[in-house]
């Protein structure tokens, strides 16, 4: 599985929109082959920061680059790269596993 995590720094005057900004690209996303979650979060320390937790097949991420929405989304001028400060920080990383496992440091009954 490969396994990413964006870090997307949004202007302040945009930071409230962000949600709707990305929807359509969040749901084409999500309705992907091979996409196996694709979770928007926002920072408790910084309101203009929005991070991203998303995975896919191991065969299934160079097709998401190339994707239509990804492209109209990421385009110079487009809805998300017009309304960011910076270039997004990413780590992304093959690792074994099929999903999200149960942590065992912390049992909840």
């Amino acid at each position: 599985m490969i396994f990413i995590v964006v870090k997307f720094q949004v202007k302040p005057e945009k930071a409230e929109e962000w949600p709707q900004i990305t929807k359509e690209f969040t749901e084409a996303t999500r309705a992907e082959p091979g996409n196996k979650w694709f979770d928007w979060s926002r920072s408790l320390d910084d309101p203009n920061e929005y991070v991203l937790v998303e995975a896919f097949d191991d065969d299934a991420a160079e097709a998401h680059v190339k994707s239509d929405h990804f492209q109209k989304a990421t385009a110079d001028g487009g809805p998300m790269n017009s309304a960011l400060v910076s270039t997004p920080k990413i780590i992304s990383r093959q690792i074994d596993g099929e999903g999200w496992d149960e942590m065992g440091e912390l049992d909840v009954n």
